[in-house]
């Protein structure tokens, strides 16, 4: 709606993790440049920890993105699956039907042999799962099992678990004490700081060809950080409905007063000194206004 208006090529603050727009932000090139080091050196299990909202699925994507072709990987962004799930999923990922072994004896032998085959010809296998932390304590020891899958000097897969920190909790039980041991590298992503915002914004404004100076002001991009705690999918969030705002108002950069309506409508954002009730209007009405005028007989 707003994209002709701000001359943009793209959609600058979508909520799709799209690789393009991944920020090298310190912590997460830190952690990109953690896992690609793991997976190059062969170790078997590799943790990233990050709060809702920090861009884990973001750096999934692009860490999917980075590999060539000398690895084979096996994507699950919805672990929420039975053990018997989890190992069809993995199966049909990397090439196989699972459909063909009813038994999970046999589809396990048949995974064996696969990746067996899939060494000798010079691959690496990497098991990337989003959202770790809604495994099942079941689903968790059957992905600690795929690890068991080996020749005599190496892992046949490598696992990457992405996940909030819920997850950290839980492998501090004792039943999943084996799992937390054959964790090797762990990584937290940090949220972004004030200078970090700045950057943030810069990068996927100048991603989406916006080249008409500062957008923001200062002051509004104070009360986003604020507002946001550095969480980029709240930053996200809080500047596409900023720049509806402006949109509706026909002005060409995002004040403090745009920046306040789109953080007084997202209840994930946090303010204490902003007097809600002064902004009754809120940025639902803004929109049905616009959609209004939008498709008025003759706009």
């Amino acid at each position: 709606m707003y994209q002709e208006f701000f001359k943009f090529a793209a959609l600058p603050f979508s909520l799709t993790p799209n690789p393009n727009f991944f920020c090298q932000l310190k912590g997460h090139q830190e952690a990109l440049n953690t896992v690609e080091f793991c997976i190059h050196s062969g170790e078997g299990f590799i943790k990233i920890i990050g709060e809702v909202g920090s861009g884990k699925t973001l750096l999934c994507r692009k860490i999917l993105e980075h590999l060539d072709d000398q690895f084979v990987t096996a994507y699950i962004p919805n672990p929420d699956l039975t053990p018997i799930e989890i190992r069809k999923a993995f199966a049909r990922e990397i090439g196989l039907d699972p459909i063909k072994w009813q038994d999970q004896h046999e589809l396990l032998t048949a995974l064996y042999q696969h990746l067996i085959t899939l060494h000798a010809h010079g691959k690496k296998i990497i098991l990337l799962i989003d959202e770790a932390q809604a495994l099942s304590d079941e689903g968790l020891e059957t992905i600690r099992l795929l690890t068991n899958l080996e020749t005599e000097n190496i892992k046949l897969v490598q696992v990457i678990l992405f996940a909030q920190p819920e997850l950290d909790q839980r492998l501090n039980q004792e039943k999943l004490r084996q799992l937390k041991q054959r964790i090797t590298f762990s990584y937290r992503l940090p949220l972004m700081n004030r200078d970090d915002l700045d950057t943030y914004l810069n990068h996927r404004l100048a991603k989406a060809g916006y080249t008409h100076g500062n957008l923001f002001t200062t002051h509004a991009k104070n009360l986003l950080f604020r507002a946001s705690r550095g969480i980029p999918r709240i930053v996200n969030i809080l500047s596409h409905k900023a720049l509806l705002v402006a949109y509706g108002k026909g002005i060409q950069q995002i004040d403090h007063h745009a920046m306040k309506m789109a953080i007084n409508d997202t209840e994930s954002a946090k303010l204490s000194f902003i007097n809600r009730s002064k902004w009754l209007i809120g940025i639902s009405l803004l929109i049905t206004m616009i959609l209004a005028l939008f498709f008025m007989p003759g706009i």
